[in-house]
């Protein structure tokens, strides 16, 4: 299950705003927000933007604990 609690570390750690993120990976705010909330999981292909862009491996978005991320 996607994590976007990991989402949001990677962010921290390459010094970017989830904004700034949607404006260089064409995935909309408005999506990475729904996603936070919950209502949806990612599609693959959203998920492959983001790790071309932070350059992880896409273990990287993997919620890996027993709860919700």
């Amino acid at each position: 299950m996607f994590s976007y609690r990991k989402f949001e570390n990677l962010c921290k750690e390459h010094g970017m705003t989830v904004r700034q993120v949607s404006q260089e990976t064409g995935v909309a705010t408005s999506t990475l927000s729904n996603w936070k909330l919950g209502r949806y999981e990612p599609k693959l292909d959203k998920i492959l933007s983001l790790q071309r862009f932070f350059n992880v491996e896409l273990e990287a978005f993997v919620d890996d604990d027993s709860g919700t991320g």
